[in-house]
């Protein structure tokens, strides 16, 4: 007879899950058992850590929409879940996490771990989701699932977590007493649209037409909301700068002129100086977090400014939107892009162009580097030509952000580049890889990470041997942790913590690699990176591409400079304190 892992196995195969990635335990095997039986739908992807497991259904949940799934057992499963959980929560990235739990009727065993691996696991999701929920019968499981693929899907996307007791799970499924239905609508985020109010739509085009200097940046809503075709649309129209944040590249190709890349302290030198003289701000899908915000210093008290968020708490949140306009970003932005003519901006257009051929000449004096070991632009440069308009590169955290941000161009509209944005912790990249291959078979994979980060999740290299994925990770070593480098040299003259190796131990990637069933490949000279990369793109399965590189080289443009040549004079700064400011319309803008 059917048990209840059928019964949770169906409905999410009727829910168009594909994938489902985890960890099995003693009270989780039901599940298990029933997407065993439902192969030809659904199928289950075995990580080795049960953290990894919820950064591969993120990078899943990113590439379709779909809420990634991700499975652990009680106790130390779940106790794993909570960094790729954050992440989702904070990027709005839908998530389902089915939790395994003690019987119900241990349930008052769980504290101090009485009952084996017990722990309050309600309260602690409950912290880190948009909603947990404890599975209280069997006949209250269907509803609880719907449920789940609701919050999950609607207006703003992000993490649930189902606790199904184990007695639960095992219980038989009467399919002729409990029967089940989905809702359809939840089965991709957004779950539902909605559309601003007409007059602010009206206001925010008349703020448009007035303004000289435009600017819009895009931010990973676009992304969520499936609006990538509607914003190339309203940057057109708005004939302006466009930037965006990190995890909103390729919300426009980046090879449009008005184009100045990612505005972030890792990102574009052109974006950074250009954004700071527009008139009217644009926030599209994008929460001005710190980074996108450059420490909110931005918006400037004279800049004009619009926000566009399904997010009601997002307008106003760190600054007074001179027009906020509420509702999904993809009917926001159609409601503009047919309320707004073509705009005329020829001089704004002008200065935008010149600084950024000023941008890509700083650009080329770094990517034309002989030195060893090897400048990051110059390794960032040649994989840049060999990348192909359908491959997908994802960024783990820290320097990569910048590096991939600086040198790998968005050529197309739509989601190419996957960010750790959310929590921005390292080892997202290689577990987020194996949710990628797995989601787009035969499409190429490739991460870009640093030896701290590669470090954190380097097991998983045989699940991508496993698998046979078709993923070169690439390594940028430097034998440290450059951030924390960076900001010891800096700040305290002093580093103690960075150093990720020595002279009686060195940790070869390649090596590893190799070991767990990868091809490796070790560069340390710049005329070896292209034949390396030929060779790993050429390769049918896993590589892994560890490049020696220059340990004092950093993407943040106001610490360019050789530490330990004694020009590093910036002084620590306490934490910007900023206070709710009312972004009226500037004098250009005003009537």
């Amino acid at each position: 007879m059917a048990h209840i892992g059928d019964l949770v196995a169906e409905m999410l195969a009727q829910y168009g899950v594909e994938l489902v990635f985890g960890m099995p335990g003693g009270q989780t095997t039901a599940l298990h058992d029933g997407i065993s039986r439902r192969t030809d739908r659904i199928r289950h992807v075995l990580m080795r850590d049960e953290r990894n497991a919820a950064y591969a259904a993120d990078a899943y949940a990113r590439l379709t929409g779909k809420p990634g799934v991700c499975d652990v057992t009680v106790g130390p499963g779940a106790n794993l879940l909570p960094a790729g959980f954050i992440e989702a929560l904070n990027a709005s990235i839908p998530m389902i996490g089915i939790v395994g739990e003690l019987p119900l009727d241990w349930l008052s065993l769980k504290d101090k771990g009485i009952a084996s691996q017990g722990f309050d696991q309600l309260s602690f999701f409950k912290t880190i989701s948009k909603d947990a929920w404890l599975v209280p019968s069997v006949s209250a499981l269907p509803d609880l699932i719907r449920t789940a693929f609701r919050v999950a899907t609607s207006p703003r996307p992000g993490p649930v977590a189902l606790i199904i007791p184990h007695d639960v799970f095992d219980a038989e499924w009467d399919e002729a007493a409990l029967t089940i239905s989905i809702d359809d609508r939840a089965i991709r985020a957004p779950f539902v649209r909605s559309a601003p109010v007409g007059s602010a739509v009206a206001d925010a085009v008349t703020l448009i037409r007035k303004a000289k200097r435009p600017a819009v940046i895009f931010g990973g809503g676009v992304h969520g909301a499936d609006a990538a075709p509607a914003a190339c649309d309203f940057a057109e129209r708005l004939q302006g700068l466009v930037v965006t944040s990190l995890t909103g590249r390729g919300a426009v190709p980046e090879t449009l002129p008005y184009a100045a890349g990612a505005l972030n302290p890792l990102g574009a030198w052109a974006a950074i100086e250009l954004v700071k003289e527009a008139d009217l701000l644009i926030w599209c899908g994008s929460k001005a977090s710190q980074n996108t915000a450059l420490n909110w210093t931005l918006p400037l008290p004279e800049q004009a400014t619009i926000t566009i968020d399904s997010d009601p708490d997002e307008h106003g949140r760190t600054f007074r939107p001179t027009v906020p306009l509420f509702g999904d970003i993809r009917e926001a932005l159609g409601l503009l892009n047919a309320a707004l003519e073509p705009q005329q901006h020829g001089e704004w257009l002008a200065r935008i162009a010149a600084v950024k051929a000023e941008g890509e000449a700083l650009k080329q004096v770094e990517i034309d580097s002989e030195q060893i070991p090897i400048s990051p632009p110059r390794a960032m440069a040649e994989l840049a030509k060999r990348l192909g308009d359908d491959d997908i590169v994802i960024s783990d955290a820290s320097f990569s952000a910048g590096w991939i941000a600086n040198f790998l161009p968005a050529r197309r509209a739509g989601r190419s580049f996957l960010y750790a944005r959310g929590q921005g912790g390292l080892g997202y990249s290689t577990p987020a890889a194996i949710g990628a291959a797995a989601t787009l078979p035969g499409t190429r994979i490739v991460t870009v990470a640093g030896d701290g980060a590669f470090s954190y999740t380097i097991g998983e290299l045989a699940t991508q041997a496993q698998q046979n994925q078709r993923v070169v990770n690439i390594v940028l070593n430097n034998g440290r942790l450059g951030w924390i480098q960076l900001w010891q040299e800096i700040f305290f003259k002093n580093v103690q913590s960075a150093l990720l190796e020595s002279q009686s131990c060195a940790p070869s990637f390649a090596d590893a690699g190799t070991a767990m069933g990868l091809k490796g490949f070790y560069v340390e000279k710049p005329d070896d990176i292209g034949p390396a990369l030929d060779a790993a793109f050429a390769y049918d399965g896993p590589s892994v591409v560890e490049i020696r590189i220059d340990d004092l080289a950093t993407p943040i443009h106001s610490f360019k400079r050789r530490m330990r040549e004694g020009a590093a004079t910036a002084k620590p700064r306490p934490g910007t304190v900023y206070k709710l400011r009312d972004h009226k319309i500037s004098p250009d803008l005003a009537e």
